[in-house]
């Protein structure tokens, strides 16, 4: 007969960030693969108000987890109660919360508090270990961002390219899905390995070459979703200028043929603008080179998808 025990973690931080901005940073999980170093992917399913249940992909390490979560938030408490709704053994039960204290003005504190419900085996050690350094790494990764709130909106770029294509979606897909041929298609990548252990999810390698030719290596987690014809990624090695990238590829479907369309959102690293871009760069010459770089590779792959796909019928667009 297998014996269950209820363990609980608790671990705290402070942060110099109003207590508003540190919650709301707790309570939007859209953003957390550019905050968060292990997540992915999130989406959200559910949402009244109140009560949101989302999928959470975790683990940059090429072998991605999705758990399913159910939260209640509560903004005038500052606090977010949250389950997950069916945990991997030798896990049975997971949840716990996360909850803002307001310490002076300009000051706050992130506690979370976390319940397992373990099947007590030689494993169960190690599920608590890594539950717990999970449960660190968030609440210092949401505490070193909230700690950039002033200039957070400056760090952030998110963007959209995008081609229309007269021509059936499925070979678009099947462009996209085969990064590993990229090489000689794709005008910027000079080296492409893949590695998919699981369909659908792969860790890619990437040697991309610089306006000037200067080679820069790149590696990414990708999760797709051949049905619903988008392939999400997360750059666990990502451009020098930058402390996180992630985004999406997306092929739209219509009776007129399939808009396909790029979407990258990053977080720019403010220690690397005059390392990377010569000393006297700023932050506003860093978010137009990394949109300019980061635009012109996603055309460069928008536009052999066309060839492949079909005929492009209408001009490449950004937004």
């Amino acid at each position: 007969m297998s014996v269950e025990r209820v363990h609980r973690l608790s671990y705290a931080v402070d942060a110099a960030a109003p207590a508003g901005a540190l919650y709301a940073l707790v309570a939007d999980t859209a953003p957390w693969p550019l905050f968060l170093p292990d997540t992915v992917h999130t989406e959200r399913l559910d949402f009244d108000g109140t009560v949101e249940r989302y999928s959470h992909w975790t683990g940059t390490d090429g072998h991605p987890r999705r758990s399913l979560w159910r939260r209640a938030l509560d903004a005038g408490r500052r606090r977010v109660d949250f389950r997950e709704e069916r945990p991997a053994g030798p896990v049975t039960g997971a949840g716990g919360s996360w909850r803002v204290e307001e310490l002076a003005p300009g000051w706050s504190r992130l506690v979370l508090e976390q319940d397992l419900t373990v099947v007590e085996d030689p494993g169960a050690e190690r599920v608590l270990a890594e539950a717990g350094a999970r449960g660190r790494a968030a609440a210092d990764g949401l505490r070193a961002v909230a700690e950039r709130w002033r200039r957070l909106d400056g760090l952030l770029v998110s963007f959209e390219e995008s081609v229309r294509i007269q021509g059936p979606a499925e070979p678009v897909h099947a462009f996209l899905y085969e990064v590993g041929a990229w090489t000689g298609r794709v005008a910027h990548v000079a080296e492409a390995e893949v590695v998919e252990d699981r369909p659908g999810v792969q860790r890619v390698r990437l040697v991309s070459l610089a306006e000037d030719g200067t080679p820069y290596p790149t590696e990414e987690v990708r999760v797709c979703f051949p049905a619903a014809g988008r392939i999400v990624f997360k750059r666990s090695r990502p451009h020098p200028l930058l402390v996180a990238h992630a985004g999406e590829w997306s092929v739209e479907p219509d009776p007129a043929g399939v808009t396909v369309v790029c979407r990258n959102d990053v977080l720019l690293d403010e220690s690397a603008v005059e390392r990377v871009l010569g000393p006297g760069a700023d932050l506003e010459r860093a978010r137009r080179y990394v949109r300019e770089v980061l635009g012109r590779e996603s055309r460069a792959v928008l536009g052999p998808a066309g060839e492949y796909g079909g005929e492009p019928v209408r001009a490449l667009r950004s937004v």
